[in-house]
Formats: structure tokens, C-alpha cells, sequence
């Protein structure tokens, strides 16, 4: 038994439907987490830092690319 082109517009709404409910379901609780967790802006990275190291390690060691920079604050 073959669906008929019917029942799989049907098929595909309906997952279309779940996923959009899922990603607006997920979309609420990262903003929860955001508000309840604010970011200061004395925690961002300072991008002209972090390309000064960049130029630094690339002149300092030719081929070398930065992966990940991490800053520990004490």
C-alpha cells in the first residue's frame, strides 16, 4: 500500500509543525537562561587584545593558527 501524495503533504506538515514547535520551545528557554544570567560587558573578550595575541603567535610561529583564546580573571 502506497500513501497517496495527499497523505504525505500531511506527513510533512505535521513534522514541519513539531519541529517548529520544538526550535520556538527551545528558542524560550534559552532566553529564560539569558535573562536569569545576564552577561556583564566587562566579560566580553576585547577583540583588539585578542588580535594582538593573534599577530603575535602568527609572526612567532609561521604557519600557527589561534583556535581559542581564554582569559582567566582572578
Amino acid at each position: 500500500m502506497e500513501p497517496s501524495d495527499m497523505d504525505l503533504v500531511r506527513i510533512c506538515a505535521v513534522a514541519f509543525a513539531a519541529v517548529l514547535a520544538i526550535l520556538s520551545l527551545l528558542a524560550g528557554v534559552i532566553t529564560s537562561i539569558c535573562r536569569a544570567f545576564p552577561v556583564k560587558a566587562t566579560d566580553l573578550p576585547n577583540p583588539s587584545a585578542e588580535e594582538a595575541v593573534r599577530q603575535a603567535v602568527g609572526e612567532t610561529f609561521p604557519g600557527c593558527r589561534m583556535a581559542e583564546i581564554r582569559e582567566i580573571k582572578t
